[in-house]
């Protein structure tokens, strides 16, 4: 599969998510009431998403080869995961639906319990 096809997949999985570009860009993002909670790299190699306090830290220490610190977003938290390298794609979803659960409002969020 894909790897934007399969990035897909889980975003619109929670609720209420939509796809729309950011900014001036082409690339997907995914949105929860125009809220952004996961963000891809214009050529597709990576993806940007919101992690809890420590989380940015603990994955990029772990792992510098498949996460990275962002650009512009990553001093507030958000976490850039390499899509061109070997991942692990049930981790990635897990941290998907955390940066959806930290953005959504609790009502949507509670969907997922």
């Amino acid at each position: 599969m894909d790897v934007l096809e399969r990035l897909r997949e889980i975003c619109m999985r929670m609720p209420e998510a939509t796809e729309k570009p950011f900014g001036g860009h082409t690339s997907p993002s995914f949105r929860v009431r125009d809220k952004l909670f996961v963000m891809t790299s214009e050529d597709g190699s990576s993806m940007m998403f919101k992690a809890g306090p420590g989380v940015q830290e603990a994955l990029v220490a772990e792992g510098p080869e498949r996460f990275f610190v962002p650009k512009y977003v990553g001093a507030k938290g958000w976490v850039g995961a390499r899509l061109d390298v070997e991942q692990d794609w049930d981790e990635l979803a897990e941290l998907i639906e955390d940066s959806y659960r930290l953005i959504a409002p609790k009502r949507l969020s509670a969907l997922l319990d």
